[in-house]
């Protein structure tokens, strides 16, 4: 038996995942990056994202601990160089 997805917002717009999707899961599709359990990319190359979750934001180091829960508010930004 599958659970329904949840609701959450990313980066301003509705989105749909997994019941007990982790914000690991959610960077992991968003990047289209394999990850590690850490947060780094699994081939050891620059990821260059953070993210945010209802306002407050969280280390990488716990993105694989921190379970999205409905209606969580989610900002994804990458980093750009220049100015």
């Amino acid at each position: 038996m599958t659970t329904p997805p949840i609701t959450i917002r990313v980066n301003g717009h509705d989105r749909q995942v997994g019941e007990g999707a982790t914000l690991l899961d959610l960077v992991t599709e968003l990047t289209g990056h394999a990850l590690g359990s850490d947060g780094r990319r699994a081939d050891g190359g620059r990821l260059g994202v953070a993210a945010a979750v209802d306002g407050f934001v969280v280390p990488r180091g716990r993105w694989a601990a921190h379970a999205l829960a409905p209606a969580a508010d989610v900002e994804v930004v990458t980093a750009v160089q220049g100015g």
